[in-house]
């Protein structure tokens, strides 16, 4: 590889996708895994990757959410997604996906005690929890008054890329959020310094990056997005919400999730609801 050609970053989604939900690279997964979560160490000795072949550009590039689905040896579910940007109702769309990934379990005649551990990793860029300084929180269904755990089935972690401290913490998930967040190849280096194993996940990204369809996927996806929402602000600003309604409606009609038409769109579930019942869809 050309070592003056520039790296794809992984905090672009699709690169993300292509990195971590490679089988090449479990080992790498699943270190950044226990970097963030506290499971029994036995989980991670089978970590089964949800589509790991998908074709990410079969998607229409643009408007997908790019994200990654895991069941653990025990079968908890982990989804992973990255967002450059925090749309409106971002945390909305959290719960509505970590809540579909807990009913989706309950085929016809299984009961509730099958239902597995569900764990959301949701790393962006911008700020997300605009009332602390941490770059990492965990939040469960939890009594802070009465010191009560409710349950732990749902557990949702978040890490924004944008508060890292410029100074090391000493925990691995630091070094894992540099990897990830890494713009330059002097942060690339950097955060890999004292890591072994993001050393070795710096020789296989610079594998990817000499991949000229990932890096073509990469300029198509941003191309699209970056057109979409000027196209959507210009909408907006024009008060063209009849535009932005076509919009959602078509997405529907194209069977596009509804999470994923309210972070496009920036309607709110009821909206898009309500849109569908009136157009019969």
């Amino acid at each position: 590889m050309d070592n003056k050609r520039p790296f794809l970053p992984v905090k672009y989604d699709i690169i993300f996708r292509l990195f971590f939900a490679d089988e090449r690279n479990i080992d790498e997964l699943v270190c950044f895994l226990k970097s963030i979560l506290k499971l029994h160490d036995d989980d991670y000795n089978e970590i089964e990757i949800a589509d790991p072949n998908l074709l990410i550009d079969y998607v229409g590039d643009k408007n997908a959410i790019i994200d990654i689905k895991l069941y653990t040896k025990s079968r908890k579910v982990i989804h992973i997604e990255i967002q450059l940007e925090v749309s409106t109702f971002l945390k909305r769309r959290i719960i509505f996906y970590n809540s579909k990934l807990v009913t989706e379990q309950l085929g016809f005649g299984n009961d509730y005690e099958n239902i597995n551990k569900v764990i959301s990793i949701v790393i962006t860029k911008e700020k997300l929890i605009s009332n602390s300084l941490k770059y990492h929180h965990s939040f469960l269904f939890y009594d802070s008054e009465a010191d009560v755990e409710f349950t732990d089935i749902v557990e949702i972690h978040t890490l924004e890329l944008c508060k890292l401290p410029k100074i090391t913490d000493g925990t691995t998930l630091y070094d894992w959020a540099r990897f990830i967040n890494a713009e330059t190849e002097e942060e690339l280096l950097m955060s890999a310094e004292n890591n072994p194993q993001i050393q070795k996940a710096v020789v296989k990204l610079r594998t990817l990056s000499a991949d000229e369809r990932a890096r073509d996927m990469l300029e198509r996806r941003e191309k699209g997005r970056r057109d979409f929402h000027d196209f959507m602000m210009g909408a907006k600003a024009e008060g063209k919400t009849e535009t932005i309604n076509d919009i959602a409606i078509k997405l529907i009609k194209l069977n596009m999730p509804i999470k994923d038409i309210m972070v496009i769109t920036e309607l709110t579930y009821d909206e898009i609801e309500k849109l569908k019942s009136k157009s019969n869809i």
